[in-house]
């Protein structure tokens, strides 16, 4: 792949964690690394000079990227290890050697202790992590044996205090709260430090209160076990799918050993109207023998029928909830790097796809090239003006846009004012015999649609010109003949452009109607003054925008636009 498009792909990706991965032309993985943010991270490869050799030719070799989106950089650091320990990438220097992140272990047999250790097997006890730090378990399994001294087995051994029974006991009832502090909830541990640090401070003890607070400090910033991995979770592919018009994504995750090891998506064209379930049941053939994966367990978003032979499950929550979450994640951001490629690459194409789906979401005849927008501005009523903005090809046609002084209307009638600047925008169209467009857009409810539609029946072009009406507060699109409003996605690219229209409309009505407020306020003020006709109130206006400015104005300023006689009246007349 050519390094032109190398940098598409670069510019594509999220600024959130993660793990990329660099593939060559042979489709083999060379490089796995993590990145607090993908996108800042991978562009620095093709944007700095690189003195390393064995960098320059690994961005030689780089043919394709591929990313896996995390929660937090903790998940990509545990994420990048197991990928690497997996597929031995060439160009990884680290993480080669078979060395994993520690777990934390709790076991009751003979009796209870906690240790760390590499090495899971689940016979021995309960496993909890992996962890990034091995200092951050000594110093969390020291704390937990503080806290609860039937953990430590030398200190029983030597004081010769408590029974086997009685330790297994004591686990019995503190079993929970272990638990909660090895998951990272501290709440009752640092809520007894402070009453320690406390305690300390006030009996003049500050190396006993600094000691204390040093270890409240490393409870406060301690992190919880990561969403990446689970212990619990063997041997299961975890599959996702987001899809539109034309095409179907879907995302695998393998897990083993309670480590994601694999990732990808895969780009699927739609032929007819095919569901997401036969898409999805498809796509899990083609990548489980892709991957050679032979998992008895598949978890999915939604329940599909893949025969006796392998489990479906849908989880609702726990880790395996966590883990479809980060693969429908993962999903939409493949979806969202695809879309900015094309949009680079073929900008017809990009406008062609999202206008086919304003004709579906909107349940339109044929895509709309062609769509104007209408809005109306009044005060109370006074100075009320319209406005009409032009999208050709879902983008603004400025040379179009018009603007309507609303005649022979009383009061505030918003319903009355859509009517007739519709009408008018239309009835001058079909005059001068211009296309008319393939979709109208009023901003307002039920009532501004049905005045719109009016305009259309009274020119006869109701059939040939498509309507919709959209009210602000909750984005409700309103269709003509049917009473309930529709709902779409907030998300959705058909309701941003819609939005777009309306807010450029508002926009452009607004402003003419502010202006038109201004002029009709300086007429009325400068309309108390003798010796100045409309002449001059129009060259007073152009010079000085505002009243309040030629109330400001030097008598030698007035003299110089006006003539000395005129000129010193109105500095009379204006300081008086």
């Amino acid at each position: 792949m050519k390094t032109s498009s190398i940098k598409i792909q670069v510019k594509s990706l999220p600024s959130l964690p993660g793990v990329y991965q660099f593939f060559n032309k042979e489709g083999g993985i060379i490089y796995i690394g993590k990145a607090k943010n993908l996108k800042k991270r991978a562009t620095s490869y093709f944007t700095k000079t690189h003195d390393n050799n064995r960098v320059k030719l690994l961005v030689k070799n780089i043919d394709r990227i591929e990313t896996i989106v995390v929660d937090t950089e903790m998940d990509a650091l545990l994420l990048e290890n197991s990928l690497i320990k997996k597929h031995q990438p060439k160009y990884n220097v680290q993480l080669k050697d078979g060395k994993t992140y520690p777990w934390i272990c709790i076991s009751q047999h003979p009796v209870p202790k906690i240790f760390y250790t590499r090495k899971i097997d689940k016979k021995n006890g309960e496993y909890f992590g992996p962890f990034a730090s091995v200092h951050s378990i000594k110093f969390l399994i020291k704390l937990i044996k503080d806290l609860y001294p039937f953990l430590n087995h030398d200190l029983n051994h030597l004081l010769k205090k408590e029974s086997k029974e009685n330790i297994i006991d004591q686990y019995e009832k503190n079993i929970k709260s272990i638990r909660n502090m090895i998951k990272g909830n501290f709440r009752s541990s640092i809520k007894k430090f402070k009453l320690e640090m406390k305690a300390h401070s006030d009996l003049m003890e500050f190396e006993k209160a600094n000691e204390v607070k040093e270890k409240l400090q490393i409870l406060l910033n301690y992190q919880a076990k990561s969403t990446v991995v689970s212990p619990k979770i063997n041997n299961i592919d975890v599959f996702s799918i987001i899809s539109d018009k034309s095409y179907a994504f879907v995302n695998f995750l393998q897990v083993s050993y309670g480590s994601i090891v694999a990732s990808h998506t895969l780009e699927i064209k739609k032929r007819l109207n095919e569901s997401d379930e036969e898409i999805l049941i498809i796509a899990i053939i083609e990548i489980k023998q892709r991957f050679f994966s032979n998992s008895s367990e598949i978890c999915l978003p939604f329940k599909i029928d893949l025969g006796d032979s392998i489990k479906v499950t849908v989880p609702k929550t726990g880790d395996k909830k966590r883990l479809v979450d980060l693969s429908l994640r993962n999903v939409k951001f493949f979806r969202i790097d695809k879309l900015k490629q094309i949009r680079v690459i073929d900008p017809e194409a990009h406008i062609e796809r999202i206008l086919s789906q304003v004709k579906l979401d909107l349940k339109l005849n044929k895509s709309p090239y062609h769509i104007e927008c209408f809005d109306n501005s009044n005060l109370m009523g006074t100075n009320p003006v319209g406005s009409c903005v032009v999208f050709k090809n879902a983008k603004p046609s400025k040379k179009d846009y018009r603007l309507y002084r609303i005649n022979d209307i009383s009061g505030p009638d918003d319903f009355a004012s859509m009517e007739q600047v519709v009408y008018r925008r239309l009835k001058r169209l079909v005059k001068e015999k211009n296309s008319l467009p393939d979709l109208i857009i009023v901003d307002g409810g039920k009532g501004q649609l049905s005045s719109g539609l009016k305009s259309l029946v009274k020119l006869g072009v109701e059939d040939k010109v498509a309507i919709i009406g959209i009210a602000k507060k909750l984005e409700e699109i309103f269709i003509p003949g049917d009473k309930l409003p529709l709902y779409i996605n907030k998300t959705s690219e058909t309701l941003k452009l819609i939005q777009q229209l309306r807010n450029e409309a508002h926009r452009f009505a607004i402003n003419f109607h502010r202006k038109k407020r201004s002029k009709h306020a300086f007429e009325s003020q400068i309309d108390n003054l003798t010796g100045i006709g409309p002449k001059t109130s129009e060259l007073l206006l152009n010079k000085f925008q505002s009243f309040k400015r030629i109330q400001r104005a030097s008598e030698k300023d007035l003299i110089e636009l006006l003539g000395k006689v005129r000129g010193k009246s109105l500095f009379k007349q204006l300081k008086s």
